[in-house]
């Protein structure tokens, strides 16, 4: 039984999963669908590579992915199927696999399949869910076009470590108004080397000095830093909304400073 997935940023209102979801089952009735999620933001490839790095990894061998985001296909950026760890990826070279995969993948082609309408704005499901069918169905990867030789950069941000400091940015903000980082908790631990440390948000705004469990091991309203499921430093207010009451937003600067010797005296909390 073929699972197919779909992530887009059209949102509930409007017909468009409707559609793709009725043109996929109309070719292969057996297919299981599942809505990885329709809220992201128009047009953003990173938060949509960003949601399905978290979970793409949760899905059995030969699932296959849709992505609608920033759909509309040029001569640098074609539409193209990705296999990689066994999972297929269907969208636009926009540079989202630079968001997905890191840039590993398998193998690479570029799509080139007649769509099933004299209209081109609509290709997931005029064009992605028929190359969908086609590899559930077992079809090889050549038959859908010519090989892609390199995929397109995604201009990802990598947080920067130097002069006893981390500097990172804000890569997503979660519906829990959470901030999520680009600074893994590997290049963390490997700075940290067992020193006291300060968190900084908005320069020295908002500070916080520990990495905790749980949300819950702060009081409410509280910030707190935890490592996620996802691998990366995440801040929050327990049971507040960080992001809205703090002023913060996607690709804000995020710092944290090592301390060499005994930490100078804590400063003021965030309330």
């Amino acid at each position: 039984m073929a699972i197919i997935t779909i992530t887009s940023d059209w949102g509930t209102k409007d017909y468009y999963a409707a559609a793709v979801k009725g043109k996929i089952l109309s070719m292969l009735p057996s297919a299981t669908i599942v809505d990885v999620t329709h809220e992201i933001e128009p047009f953003n490839v990173a938060q949509a590579g960003f949601t399905l790095k978290n979970c793409y990894h949760c899905f059995p061998e030969g699932t296959i992915h849709i992505i609608a985001v920033d759909t509309i296909e040029s001569t640098e950026c074609p539409h193209v199927v990705v296999k990689a760890e066994g999972q297929y990826f269907i969208s636009t070279d926009n540079g989202i696999f630079s968001h997905i995969l890191d840039g590993k993948y398998d193998e690479a082609y570029c799509i080139d399949v007649i769509q099933d309408s004299d209209f081109f704005t609509f290709a997931s499901r005029d064009r992605f869910a028929k190359v969908a069918v086609m590899i559930a169905n077992g079809e090889p990867l050549s038959s859908i076009g010519e090989p892609r030789l390199k995929l397109n950069p995604g201009g990802t941000f990598c947080a920067v470590a130097r002069d006893n400091t981390i500097e990172g940015v804000v890569m997503h903000i979660d519906s829990y108004d959470n901030l999520i980082t680009n600074i893994s908790k590997e290049l963390f631990e490997r700075e940290r080397r067992g020193r006291d440390f300060t968190i900084m948000v908005k320069g020295d705004l908002y500070t916080v000095d520990e990495i905790s469990d749980s949300y819950l091991d702060v009081d409410v309203v509280d910030l707190v830093a935890i490592f996620g499921t996802h691998g990366y430093l995440e801040l929050a207010l327990n049971k507040a909304k960080l992001a809205s009451l703090c002023g913060i937003e996607p690709k804000s600067t995020i710092k944290v400073v090592f301390h060499d010797e005994e930490k100078t005296p804590q400063l003021d909390s965030l309330f």
